[in-house]
């Protein structure tokens, strides 16, 4: 951007600060891991030759989106690199991304940019959701941060590291060390942007070109698009083993104007969905991703099914795929009846030492269960005869000693008692 001999002016703005907390999700404050990273990256850059760094601020202070750019048109800066983490409304997006101005002057230097520092991202092993635009009502950059270094002719780009409210990006922004790692890649995705060298760090990146700069324009084009939903997708069974519960399924979906980012399924004709997955092979570096792929779902067991698939491009516009319902219902057979076992044969030694075999075979359970049966009604019968033999004896003792209870009153009774003349 300048001639060789001249001194590339940069400033790193953390995002937020002050009572703007940024996202808060998940126990992380964005405001302080904007600026832990970009304290990290001013270190790492005041390593290199031909440069100097500054920064919108280096403590939790409250600034303005405008305070920011003219800062940056104060130190007559290059280029504002504004340093995020992101979150999404519905807790589940994952992935690295990098906004660009809609102002054409500025998205061929920012584009350029933000292909260096996806590959970086790429490398750490995040999901690259790619380098995007977006235009609010008046036709102008929807970020506030984009659009006022803009009407100062300042390029400037937001990065989006990871979406700390989804546990496939969170585990790579939840320490110090992590939120550090992030700065030094970003270090080195500005020096090998600006062609920097380091004698002290030992690197020289004169010349460096983007791995992905053959798709430059290609992305470019996607970036311009507007935000339209996919074009098509569409599922088709391959096979459904109802005992095993699973189905396979070809799913094929197409964007002309983007690319595919993620998809999800709901079996239970789209009451709810799975979380996001990655669309195979995707790879918004490139903006190609395989158009059809094979994928085989568990169903529960007592589950009749009804699927639906969506697609979703990078802006996350998705088109929802045709509905397979099923009328049968996926069941895991009943456990088998455990099969009789025949005993071994039993040995035993004959009295002339010579081995003797005696086969034990099992009895018939029809017959067992009859013999069984019986001696139950047997015993019952006995039980009752026993009762009532016990009640008869009882009764006759009862009457017995009320007789001579009664015989012996009689004996003894009073002279008094008689009757006699006065």
């Amino acid at each position: 951007m300048k001639d060789n001999n001249e001194t590339i002016r940069i400033v790193i703005d953390p995002g937020h600060g002050g009572e703007n907390e940024g996202t808060i999700e998940n126990g992380f404050q964005e405001k302080a891991m904007t600026l832990k990273t970009a304290l990290k990256i001013y270190e790492e850059l005041s390593l290199y030759d031909g440069i100097e760094v500054y920064m919108t601020r280096t403590d939790d202070r409250d600034l303005s989106l405008k305070e920011r750019a003219e800062f940056a048109r104060e130190v007559d800066a290059d280029f504002l690199f504004s340093i995020h983490y992101n979150a999404s409304v519905a807790h589940d997006l994952f992935g690295s991304e990098v906004w660009i101005s809609v102002q054409e002057s500025y998205q061929s230097s920012s584009l350029r940019f933000g292909m260096i520092q996806l590959e970086q991202m790429q490398e750490m092993g995040l999901f690259i959701r790619g380098i995007k635009t977006r235009e609010n009502d008046k036709g102008n950059d929807y970020y506030g941060i984009l659009r006022e270094a803009a009407a100062l002719d300042i390029p400037a780009v937001i990065i989006e590291h990871c979406h700390v409210d989804e546990y496939r990006d969170s585990v790579f922004c939840d320490s110090e060390e992590e939120l550090e790692a992030f700065g030094m890649a970003d270090a080195e995705a500005i020096a090998k942007y600006f062609g920097l060298k380091s004698e002290t760090a030992g690197v020289d990146y004169s010349g460096y070109m983007p791995e992905s700069q053959p798709y430059a324009g290609k992305l470019l084009d996607m970036v311009r698009k507007d935000e339209t939903i996919p074009d098509v997708c569409q599922i088709t069974l391959l096979s459904a083993d109802y005992d095993n519960c699973t189905l396979t399924l070809s799913v094929s979906a197409v964007d002309y104007d983007s690319m595919l980012l993620y998809y999800d399924y709901s079996i239970d004709g789209g009451i709810s969905y799975s979380c996001l997955y990655e669309w195979p092979d995707s790879n918004a570096l490139t903006g190609t991703y395989t158009d059809t792929f094979t994928i085989t779902l568990d169903i529960p067991s007592g589950e009749t099914p009804a699927v639906l698939f969506r697609a979703y491009n990078l802006f996350q516009g998705f088109e929802e795929s045709n509905r397979l319902a099923f009328s049968h219902v996926f069941q895991y057979p009943e456990p088998a009846a455990e099969e009789e076992q025949i005993e071994d044969p039993v040995k035993i030694e004959s009295p002339d030492d010579q081995t003797a075999t005696l086969t034990w075979a099992p009895s018939r359970t029809g017959d067992t269960e009859e013999n069984v049966r019986i001696l139950d009604f047997l015993m019952v019968c006995l039980i009752c005869v026993i009762l009532l033999f016990l009640t008869v004896l009882t009764m006759q003792f009862a009457r017995y000693r009320s007789r001579r209870k009664k015989r012996r009153y009689n004996r003894k009774e009073p002279e008094s008692t008689r009757n006699h003349t006065r």
